[in-house]
């Protein structure tokens, strides 16, 4: 599998990025993009970092934390997101979450054999918390990820009890026949409230993350909900597992005034129940005021949700 050379991100030049090329699926070529900031710690320890749906890596301070706890800091685009889009591509779209695998191995590789880091801890928000968590149960044994962070992981539909029941059956079979079919859409009260062109605290491209996300079609809904069942049914990820979520839930709709210290986007709840079933060693953490990207949240949550995830690094990841 090629890799393209470094060269200067978007970030900046303090990153540098590199393009994966990944086997053409139906709608031809695939690329992933690895993200990798300059003048780290130097260390032996890295940290991976898996974005969220309708998302891509811009979160610069979160690279700043990781370096400042000793460690070089990573992040993937996954295929069809932010840097990885092509011109050709349906945006976000996949059928099966295992289709990552190639890009998250082949970062995994470079990180350890190309770049000689001995110790890799895994991030993802969202659904790249779901997508880590089932990748990492799938390459337990292989010693391959040391530790896994899970910042507001998607582990189940924010929905009725019926809508997760027979909403999911009519979507598998949906998947099935009409894959490409429109079932659901994002609301756009979250990202206003994130973007700094409609009063929020960050800047970020509103082509790779818009308002109002992508289209959420029949088949990637359905690799969603196979991934939420096997979650379910329990994983055995043999590495320390940190998560960490909002102490509440609401919606924007409903209660527009609690966007700013609440998860909009997930129910906390399944947050909470989801995390027992990804192994032994796991520790779940409430922070209170917290939104649904933790690491976007404004003071005095966003410091305590570094703060408690410096502390678990420290006594849980080798070397720290």
């Amino acid at each position: 599998m090629p890799a393209g050379p470094e060269t200067d991100d978007i970030l900046g030049s303090d990153y540098a990025a590199r393009t994966l090329f990944l086997k053409p699926d139906a709608e031809g070529d695939v690329v992933a993009t690895l993200v990798r900031r300059r003048g780290g710690a130097g260390s032996a320890r890295a940290v991976l970092y898996v974005h969220g749906f309708v998302d891509y890596f811009f979160q610069t301070h979160l690279a700043d934390a990781w370096v400042a706890a000793g460690y070089d800091f990573y992040a993937l685009d996954l295929r069809k997101y932010g840097r990885s889009t092509l011109g050709h591509q349906t945006p976000n779209y996949i059928t099966s979450l295992e289709e990552y695998d190639e890009e998250l191995d082949e970062a995994a590789r470079i990180i350890r054999d190309d770049d000689g880091h001995s110790v890799l801890a895994v991030m993802g928000h969202s659904t790249g918390g779901l997508i880590a968590s089932l990748w990492a149960n799938r390459r337990r044994g292989r010693g391959i990820v040391d530790a896994l962070v899970l910042n507001s992981p998607w582990f189940d539909l924010n929905a009725s009890l019926f809508q997760r029941t027979i909403g999911t059956a009519a979507v598998h079979r949906l998947g099935t026949l009409q894959p490409r079919r429109q079932v659901s859409s994002l609301g756009p009260a979250y990202g206003r409230y994130l973007h700094a062109d409609s009063g929020g605290s960050w800047q970020y491209d509103l082509a790779w993350k818009p308002h109002g996300g992508f289209p959420v079609l029949a088949g990637w809904l359905r690799a969603i909900r196979r991934g939420h069942a096997e979650l379910a049914r329990g994983l055995r990820i043999d590495c320390p597992v940190f998560v960490a979520c909002s102490d509440a839930s609401s919606s924007p709709l409903k209660e527009p005034g609690r966007i700013d210290s609440t998860d909009v986007v997930l129910n906390v709840s399944h947050i909470a129940r989801g995390a027992v079933k990804l192994g032994r060693s796991v520790m779940l953490v409430r922070v209170q005021g917290g939104i649904h990207d933790l690491a976007l949240s404004p003071e005095p949550a966003r410091s305590e949700f570094f703060g408690e995830l410096m502390r678990w690094q420290a006594g849980y990841v080798p070397g720290g």
